[in-house]
């Protein structure tokens, strides 16, 4: 789909499950993506202790009896702090004190020295010992990263769930290029920024429109934060990347409250510097769109300073002793600051701008008795952004009055309230059901008043000089689209496990379900209900077609014409995904665990008249894994894992897919411009309204839309590690990590081709209804089923990729070797170091295409004819092909400690999106600058890259003895050496054939400037 600019942002019982028994689980439970509770094993030496009992701080106890092996193993607790106690005949013989859990981890804890029934007797002997756990989790056969609490407040950190997430090895930032900037978005393993999952006590938290993002819990109240980057348990699916898994925190039986002020000062802040319009020679034949810019200022920004304050509280204790508890916490961050917009912007102006991010969590925790625990959840997260604009002045580089025009203002919020009931059937049976429902409101719209008769003027510094005066008129409509003051989304979930443990085998199994309902969401033309889009051809092509296929003939005299644009998607849709999954791990013996386990999922996409156009069923994926203590004792782990992983189509296909949608322009030339930048003396050059991909407003065939045995992307990923530790306080380890995209899903519009199909066959291509674009496989045979004029019925059409021209089909390849170093806190310092070489390589990103920002989901332009996907196998734009992290904290005193963090990368590859080099139409298909071609040569993605990325972040902290360390003062410095490099780039080459944009190569958006963070903190 041919590119659009968008400027956005009761009882349950077990027979409800099926269960199948095989041979084998082992003597721990499964580490789970969406997990919010952790596990205690361990080994008691003979004769030493019948029972094993737990008890946290909140009073939940649970004992269980040790079996004729001498282990135990209690699952599925909730976070906290623990006691484990060893017992003989109903008396305490030995206990470890202090025992933290970590989430989807179990922690060993085992009673090494024999223990008599006469010490049993005696208090003074019973042996108490400060928590000491094993740095290898040998149970484990996945690729996690796991932060707490602790960590969280030592390290210099955005307060955010992927500020956190890029500490996992192989994590990069998604383009900021993706929504304009709106999505804060993380890659895994090259795959697209979209094909991620995210969660919060459990439930899919993801951005239930577009899945690009998620919401997160206000940063004091999250417990731990889990970070999945392969590997995952047959229980978790829907994504191909990675997983952001979030728990809260919830009240104990001590009363806990605290208080944050954050101060991000103006003058703390560097300014982000200009940038200038390059100076390059081009090639014979070819212009600058104006070639008077090249070497003058293209966006000043040497004044654009942002400050920020963050006021944060928390309570959270025993509304009744050992049984229930409560934990609130609240978060407001707001942010101003200006930003001086390019000189092709309209309005060119100083965006006096105030970002507003309110956060609130409040958790309710009911211990109903030992056997059976309730949990309350209730989430509302809101990020509203909105500015005002004053005139600016690039000729003085002086800032004017108000314009009386206003930025966009966007506002998202997000509610979720969830539930989740455990009941420990037996020793060995564990219950789970976690049910939550979420409201989501989606706003965008520019308040200015008056709009209506001023339509968005796009690139107004490409008028005719002659007719304008020599400055570039515009209007107050800052925004070229707008979007219905309804939109939103809603969504409802349901899943239940459960758990058994069968001698050496943890049985599980169960439902995953989630629905989605999406409602007027899209984009419709702001203004008068058109857009205006100002161009000029290069000096010599003024009598040369603009587009041939499209029937767009030349402009003529100067070269300047202007285009009239309509573009309008709104309409609703809903999403039905539902999961089973089994599962057994098995503790072949004392050292081997192996983890075998499939998932079923099923993916059902309905459009705006609520019929199905995707229905994907029978989706098995396979999950093994398994790990071997080479030792016995922690200290050395080889591991091993193979899964296969599908990946669901969100709401947002349905828009510009199966259901009605207009993209049209007209073009002109024009003999004068009003005082509202409308051009006047207008001569029609096109054939009427004209549209490449069809997109007329015409209804949608849903049955037509989308190939009939379409199959769901997946992906195949193998995994092979260690992790050995070294001495008493350092843990090292590698990883080699292999994914292969096998199917992708995009739309084709070259549906053309469906006629020509017909008539080789015989048959009378004017008999069937064709769309003007399809859903189908890229490089996969898909049959299509086409309506009949008549009514008579449909005809089927089976399209192989040679049908529609492609010389290859989709192919996303990744590769990874990751290694790393870490000393765990040790009450005295901490430290990690990570190095990742990797490759991510193919034609096809994903889900979106970030060199040119397209958020439209699986219809990007790609696959849309054979001629734009001529020269695209090169590196994707997540590579990254060197990583070095780096984080650590340092207790210097009890009262200070000083922290860093560290990241170094390759930059990210670069694209040159031209015109194609022909002779009779260098633009085939009527997309303008999108072919591989650049300069009129082939350009392969990623031949050329945007700089390293080098980011140092160091804090320094205070708690000063006379507040017993409940008081803490804080300064973080975010980028100390004040490194200002591009993470994206321009990449669209030309705006008219052998027409340069002045733009092209310059960087798009850039790394945040050094700032300081000022913290005065009190916790009790």
């Amino acid at each position: 789909m041919q590119h659009q600019i968008i400027r956005r942002r009761g009882g349950l019982r077990p027979s409800a499950l099926a269960l199948a028994l095989a041979l084998g689980v082992g003597a721990t439970a499964p580490a789970f993506a969406q997990s919010t509770t952790g596990d205690i094993f361990g080994q008691v030496p003979a004769a030493a202790g019948e029972t094993v009992s737990v008890t946290g701080s909140t009073g939940f106890t649970r004992e269980v009896p040790v079996d004729a092996q001498g282990r135990y193993r209690i699952g599925n607790l909730p976070l906290g702090s623990y006691t484990v106690s060893l017992k003989r005949d109903g008396a305490v013989v030995d206990s470890r004190k202090d025992v933290a859990l970590k989430v989807g981890g179990a922690t060993d804890v085992s009673f090494q020295a024999p223990a008599t029934a006469a010490s049993a007797q005696a208090l003074d002997s019973v042996t108490v010992t400060a928590n000491s756990l094993p740095p290898i989790d040998t149970t484990a056969v996945d690729s996690r990263t796991v932060v707490t609490a602790q960590t969280l407040a030592r390290l210099p950190l955005g307060r955010n769930a992927e500020a956190i997430a890029l500490l996992a090895p192989g994590a990069v930032p998604g383009s900021s290029n993706l929504g304009n900037g709106r999505y804060r978005t993380v890659s895994f393993g090259g795959s697209g920024a979209s094909e991620n999952a995210y969660y919060i006590n459990g439930y899919n938290s993801s951005d239930p429109y577009r899945n690009l993002g998620g919401v997160g819990l206000p940063y004091g109240a999250i417990d731990q934060q889990e970070v999945y980057t392969g590997g995952y348990s047959a229980k978790y699916g829907r994504s191909d990347g990675g997983v952001i898994s979030q728990v809260g925190k919830r009240g104990t039986n001590d009363w806990h409250f605290g208080a944050q002020v954050l101060w991000e000062p103006k003058f703390a802040s560097s300014t982000p510097g200009s940038i200038y319009y390059s100076n390059k020679a081009l090639p014979a034949g070819y212009g600058y769109a104006d070639d008077t810019l090249p070497g003058t200022i293209y966006r000043n920004r040497q004044d654009n300073t942002k400050w920020t304050t963050t006021y944060s509280a928390y309570v959270g204790g025993p509304l009744i002793k050992d049984k229930l508890f409560f934990f609130v916490a609240a978060e407001a961050e707001k942010s101003e600051g200006t930003s001086t917009a390019s000189v092709e912007a309209n309005p060119v102006a100083n965006n006096h701008y105030t970002y507003n991010l309110p956060k609130y969590y409040a958790k309710l925790d009911w211990n109903i008795n030992d056997s059976n625990i309730l949990e309350l959840t209730g989430i509302h997260s809101t990020d509203e952004q909105r500015g005002k604009y004053y005139g600016y002045d690039y000729d003085t580089r002086t800032v004017g009055g108000p314009l009386g025009s206003d930025a966009d203002t966007s506002k998202i919020t997000t509610k979720y309230a969830i539930a989740k009931y455990t009941s420990y059937i037996t020793d060995d049976i564990t219950l789970t059901a976690t049910y939550g429902k979420g409201w989501t409101d989606d706003y965008l719209q520019n308040p200015t008043p008056g709009l209506a008769q001023q339509p968005y003027i796009d690139s107004p510094y490409l008028q005719n000089p002659a007719l304008n005066g020599g400055t570039p008129i515009t209007n107050l409509n800052s925004s070229s689209t707008a979007q219905d003051p309804n939109a939103g989304s809603k969504t409802h979930g349901l899943r239940l496990d459960l758990e058994w443990q069968v001698g050496d085998h943890h049985l599980a199994g169960g439902i995953d379900n989630m629905s989605y309902d999406a409602s007027n969401e899209g984009s419709s033309t702001s203004g008068p209900g058109y857009y205006l889009r100002y161009r000029k051809v290069a000096a010599g092509n003024e009598n040369i077609p603009i587009s041939t296929s499209l029937g767009v003939g030349a402009p003529g005299g100067d070269g300047y014409y202007v285009t009239q644009r309509v573009f309008s998607t709104v309409t609703s849709m809903s999403v039905d995904q539902r999961a089973q999954y089994l599962e057994d791990r098995w503790q072949v013996t004392d050292r081997w665990l192996l983890s075998l386990g499939v998932r079923n999922d099923r993916f059902k996409n309905f459009n705006d008249k609520n019929r199905p156009y995707v229905n994907n069923a029978a989706q098995w994926a396979p999950r093994l894994g398994a790990s071997w203590d080479v030792y016995g004792d922690s200290s050395l782990k080889l591991y091993a894992n193979f899964g296969r992983y599908y990946l669901a189509l969100p709401n947002n296909v349905a828009v510009r897919g199966a259901s009605p949608s207009t993209y049209t322009d007209i073009y002109y030339t024009y003999t004068g411009i009003d005082q509202l930048g409308r051009p006047t003396g207008l001569t029609e050059i096109s054939p009427g309204a004209v549209s490449s991909d069809g997109e007329y407003g015409q209804a949608v065939d849903p049955i037509a839309v989308s190939a009939r045995d379409l199959k769901s992307q997946y992906q195949d990923e193998g995994i092979i590690g260690f992790d050995k530790t070294l001495g008493d306080g350092w843990v090292t380890g590698a990883k080699v990590t292999l994914r292969r995209l096998r199917t992708a899903i995009d739309d084709v519009c070259d549906t053309g081709l469906l006629a020509d199909k017909i008539t080789a066959q015989g048959g009378d291509p004017n008999s069937v209804v064709i769309p003007g674009c399809v859903i189908f496989n890229p490089g996969s045979s898909n049959t299509f089923s086409l309506a009949n004029v008549d009514g008579s019925g449909r005809t089927e059409v089976k399209m192989s990729k040679d049908d529609w021209g492609f010389s290859t089909g989709a192919k996303r390849a990744y590769y990874a070797l990751d290694m790393y170093l870490e000393h765990p806190f040790d009450g005295k310092w901490q430290g990690r170091l990570d190095y990742t070489f990797s490759r991510s390589y193919g034609n096809t990103e994903g889900q979106t295409k970030s060199d040119i920002g397209q958020t439209d989901i699986s219809k990007t332009e790609d696959w849309d004819s054979a001629e734009l996907m001529r020269y695209a196998n090169g590196l994707l734009s997540n590579d990254r092909t060197h990583q070095i992290k780096a984080y650590g904290a340092y207790q210097l005193t009890p009262e200070w400690l000083v922290s860093g963090n560290l990241r170094l990368a390759s930059g990210a590859p670069k694209s040159c999106l031209g015109y194609e080099d022909g002779e009779e139409d260098s633009d085939p298909i009527g997309y303008g600058s999108a072919y591989h071609n650049c300069n009129g040569q082939p350009s392969h993605p990623g031949e050329k890259r945007n700089p390293w990325y080098r980011q140092v972040d160091l804090a320094v902290t205070y708690r000063p003895g006379y507040f017993d360390g409940k008081m803490a003062f804080g300064l973080s410095v975010f980028n100390v050496t004040n490194e200002r490099k591009p993470l994206n780039s321009f990449s669209t080459y030309e705006s008219a054939p052998t027409t340069v944009n002045n733009n092209y190569d310059l960087g798009q958006y850039y790394q945040t400037p050094r700032y300081a963070r000022l913290t005065a903190t009190y916790d009790f």
